[in-house]
């Protein structure tokens, strides 16, 4: 089988919480016409572009792919049941928490969640082999590790080819919904709102009550003097 799998990642310059990588695979001729779905989002809709409540739409869509018991969709206006296995589509989102990004550097960490992305595809039965035919899509200046030979990136992927777009999604869904619990837990601070990103609120937020547990020490020297 071949498979094309997207990769992108979201979280690299908050001020606080995770970095988080998704990944999605997919076998080649499926996903040919996974693009052609009026349920899945337009070409150029990455995560950014979405509402959040788009978002949580299409993740949930993107999650029912990948249940083995199969799904109904609308494609070219007919509704079609298909029944699916973890060979066909599939997808893993990792998070690197802020304590390793502030010990090992935010390049090290989207280095190392797309490896453990890998590895997780593996254990559901998807990229057995190394060398099956693979074609690797990378948003930005990410890369693949060097074993993965037919690996391409891709500037603004996430707006070019649609399973970046949707290895987007699943990530900042993921993601946002950790900073989400996080705003429960440590309220003074608005991660549900701001999700972790510098803005105005969440910098004096940190000016009044110090950094929280959540917080990349690394990206707030400026902030706690």
């Amino acid at each position: 089988m071949k498979y094309i799998v997207g990769i992108d990642e979201v979280g690299r310059g908050p001020l606080a919480g995770p970095v988080t990588v998704g990944m999605v695979v997919c076998e080649a001729e499926f996903y040919k016409k996974l693009k052609c779905d009026k349920n899945l989002p337009p070409a150029g809709k990455d995560s950014k572009k979405l509402s959040p409540a788009q978002r949580q739409k299409y993740a949930k869509i993107l999650k029912s792919l990948a249940e083995v018991s199969g799904v109904t969709f609308a494609m070219n206006s007919k509704m079609v049941r298909v029944t699916l296995d973890t060979e066909k589509f599939s997808y893993a989102v990792t998070h690197i928490s802020n304590r390793e990004i502030d010990r090992g550097g935010i390049s090290k960490c989207i280095k190392k969640a797309i490896a453990i992305g890998f590895e997780k595809l593996k254990i559901r039965n998807l990229l057995k082999i190394v060398n099956c035919e693979l074609k690797i899509l990378l948003d930005g200046g990410l890369h693949a590790p060097a074993k993965f030979k037919n690996q391409k990136t891709i500037i603004k992927g996430d707006e070019k080819e649609k399973i970046i777009a949707w290895a987007s999604i699943l990530a900042k869904v993921s993601r946002d919904e950790l900073m989400r619990r996080a705003g429960k837990k440590f309220s003074q601070y608005g991660f549900e709102i701001h999700k972790g990103y510098g803005t105005t609120r969440h910098r004096a937020a940190i000016s009044a009550h110090g950094l929280s547990p959540l917080h990349r020490k690394s990206f707030c020297k400026n902030l706690t003097h």
